[in-house]
């Protein structure tokens, strides 16, 4: 195992006795009332940053009435869909209809909850881990339980019994299918550097060897496409495409119903984000922070290492704003081409190169903590150069625009200047008539 050393680094991030008994029960549930609340809250405050991202991006106020600049709107549009009618379509199967919206918001909610948002706290009663589940087999249990998020979505679809909703639940079903397997595939690479499926062991791997998204470029980027599909967010929202599937597998919702879906989407989100802090950036460790990210663990280590997890995951959800108001939304066929055509098969590809890399270093005995290059692990550098040339390999050398450019055509560059000059000609010729 690559990083079997670490292990001479176990005691500087020693937790301590863990709480027991009656303490560790009221703590759980503790936790379970504030994480899940923040999420909640933070969720709906979610809707109004993207409303405001995207008024500043197409330069105009964005809700600015209900409160001071705007920040009780959220209340306001819960409170309205509240009080609107619920409607029931007479065709629907009812009780799978009703259903849906809850299968789709519960997997949403609890992914997070395996998910470590700060460094251990210290009590009189032991030390509290901040993750509501401390789970060795975290990273699975995220997989397990967001692959469940997609039967909302197609159970809905069929069982409103609309054509434009069922084609929006084949779709989901279809996309997150695609880009699932390509997103475990290259996470499957974090667990290879790390050595452990438990994601408090990855977050103390990068504190002593540096973040994964370096050493793991690759990787990241196809998590990054992976988890913009998996979230149905643009530009692959092909499930709920307005222009031609009106509103896709929630047409037929209304009222609370159809905010359940966006409270899962919104959800998944967060969780996305957090997992790829996680696992690429560090987690909730401060970087360059030597102390703070290490034992004895004291409550105030506990609210800075709190405060750097949402700053990391808060920028990867401005992310997915930015993403969504600057990019066009993918034809389906290139959606899907780009999931089995390029995704795939690179993720496959960079799985077998990376872990060859591993064994060679292992085979060589080379330190995962030597820091041989003054401050920078060598570890970490040799195989952050090598993502370095595997990025210019396959982003200049192979693609140059042709797979990933949304504009991507099967003609080739002869086929397709004959057609624009065949274009040119029929567009000037009734002008040369007269």
């Amino acid at each position: 195992m690559p990083y079997a050393a670490l292990l001479l680094f176990q005691h500087a991030y020693d937790p301590g006795a863990p709480v027991h008994g009656a303490p560790w029960l009221w703590f759980t549930i503790l936790k379970i009332i504030v994480v899940f609340t923040v999420i909640m809250v933070g969720v709906a405050m979610l809707t109004l940053a993207e409303r405001k991202v995207s008024a500043w991006i197409q330069d105009r106020h964005g809700p600015n009435r209900a409160g001071p600049h705007g920040l009780l709107q959220p209340l306001a549009d819960g409170l309205k869909n509240i009080m609107k009618e619920e409607t029931y379509p007479s065709a629907a199967n009812m009780a799978l209809f009703i259903l849906a919206p809850v299968m789709s918001f519960v997997p949403a909610l609890l992914t997070f909850a395996v998910i470590p948002f700060a460094a251990p706290l210290r009590t009189p009663w032991g030390v509290v881990n901040m993750s509501i589940a401390d789970a060795p087999i975290g990273f699975l249990y995220i997989l397990a339980i967001a692959s469940l998020g997609v039967y909302g979505i197609v159970l809905a679809g069929w069982s409103s019994n609309n054509k434009y909703s069922l084609l929006g639940g084949l779709r989901a079903s279809a996309q997150m299918i695609s880009y699932e397997v390509a997103m475990g595939m290259a996470t499957v690479t974090v667990l290879l550097l790390s050595g452990n499926v438990a994601l408090d062991a990855i977050i103390r791997q990068q504190i002593v060897s540096g973040w994964n998204a370096f050493p793991l470029l690759i990787g990241f980027f196809i998590f990054l496409v992976a988890a913009f599909a998996e979230t149905n967010r643009l530009p692959f929202d092909m499930p709920e495409a307005e222009s031609e599937l009106i509103a896709g597998y929630h047409t037929e919702y209304s009222a609370m119903k159809f905010s359940m879906f966006f409270i899962a989407e919104y959800s998944n989100m967060v969780t996305a984000s957090a997992l790829m802090v996680t696992l690429f950036f560090g987690g909730w460790s401060v970087p360059f922070g030597g102390t703070l990210n290490t034992a004895p663990w004291i409550w105030w280590k506990t609210l800075i290492t709190l405060g750097f997890f949402v700053l990391k995951t808060g920028f990867f959800l401005f992310l997915y704003m930015w993403i969504r108001w600057t990019l066009p939304r993918f034809r389906y066929d290139q959606l899907m081409s780009l999931g089995w055509k390029f995704m795939l098969p690179l993720a496959l590809c960079y799985l077998v190169v990376m872990a060859g890399a591993i064994l060679v270093l292992d085979a060589l005995r080379v330190s995962p903590t030597a820091h041989t290059l003054g401050f920078i692990p060598t570890y970490w550098a040799i195989l952050g150069v090598l993502n370095l040339v595997l990025a210019v390999l396959v982003f200049v050398i192979l693609d140059r625009g042709r797979i990933l450019s949304p504009a991507y055509v099967r003609l080739g560059a002869v086929e397709l200047a004959r057609l624009r000059a065949a274009s040119t000609r029929s567009a000037l010729a009734p002008v040369q008539g007269d």
